[in-house]
């Protein structure tokens, strides 16, 4: 009797069909140069700015770099006199991110979603500063606070409140929230975008039921709108939190960090202390806080909001 042996191929063998790859492998094909850019410019970066703040180097080829274990880390929490201000600001922009670009760009998606006269031109208007380079919107932003010659001042000047202007750039106890002004212009705008994107997901016939039952805008939207909208909202908060915590072009561009420090945030810390101090083992600690702060705030909301999502 003769046993018929089976023509299908070995695991472990490239599968083909017609003298090609399956289509599973040449997707994956089509896959690899992304993946080794990323490895490339974004993991091995990562890996070796950890690697770096366990040595000190001045950044100069004549040299090499030293081992010091954690003394970097040692220095930075205890020795730093910049260090925990940085810290600190870096927490209040963070804060103040979640709160008030992304409930600024909702509401302005809420008005721009309605038949609104010049609807379109507000959308463009709102969204246009988001395509802006930082850098260009900090020179925007330092005349419109210049005290002599700046448009702020001039206004409450012309208008009889001239005992409001101030250099607000100048101040240490008001720089802070001055360019915190310029990255809500700046980014509100795209959270915007975001939640408008969101919007044309809510089903029309929950909202035109909800109204037939009597309830008011606010009900629908606390039990309509705002489920609909949190796909969007994951998205708004994660993009929110990592471009607040990795802030540099717009403080560089108009304090620099000053006035007395006041300014200061972690990843503008850690450029000044690679590149103007010449402290890179210092520079890649700071940026690795930087780095486990981001894990800390992002990851638990990411996996809270997909628990969520499976219950």
């Amino acid at each position: 009797m003769t046993v018929l042996k089976s023509s299908s191929p070995r695991r472990g063998t490239t599968p083909r069909r017609g003298g090609r790859l399956a289509p599973g492998w040449a997707a994956f094909l089509f896959v690899v140069p992304a993946l080794l850019l990323f490895l490339v410019f974004l993991v091995y970066p990562m890996v070796d700015t950890v690697v770096m703040s366990f040595f000190s180097w001045n950044g100069f080829i004549t040299t090499s770099p030293v081992f010091v274990g954690i003394s970097n880390y040692v220095r930075i929490f205890t020795q730093d006199p910049v260090f925990w201000p940085a810290f600190r600001n870096t927490v209040i922009w963070v804060v103040l991110s979640l709160l008030v670009p992304t409930t600024l760009g909702l509401l302005l998606a809420l008005g721009l979603n309605q038949k609104l006269f010049g609807r379109n031109l507000l959308r463009s208007a709102f969204y246009i500063p988001a395509v802006l380079a930082s850098i260009a919107v900090a020179t925007m932003w330092v005349w419109l606070y210049n005290p002599q010659s700046g448009l702020i001042d001039g206004v409450l000047h012309q208008v009889g409140l001239g005992s409001l202007a101030h250099d607000w750039l100048g101040d240490a106890h008001v720089a802070l929230y001055a360019i915190f002004v310029a990255f809500v212009w700046q980014t509100a705008g795209f959270n915007m975008v975001l939640y408008m994107a969101g919007l044309q997901n809510v089903p029309d016939e929950l909202v035109e039921a909800a109204k037939l039952d009597g309830a008011g805008k606010f009900q629908i939207f606390r039990a309509v709108t705002w489920p609909a909208l949190r796909p969007t909202t994951i998205i708004v908060v994660v993009l929110t939190m990592i471009s607040s915590l990795k802030v540099f072009d717009l403080i560089v561009g108009t304090t620099g960090g000053g006035p007395a420090q006041s300014t200061q945030v972690l990843a503008l810390w850690s450029y000044q202390q690679s590149f103007s101090n010449h402290e890179f083992g210092l520079g890649n600690a700071i940026a690795t806080v930087l780095f486990a702060v981001s894990l800390v705030l992002v990851v638990p909301y990411m996996l809270w909001t997909f628990k969520g999502d499976k219950q």
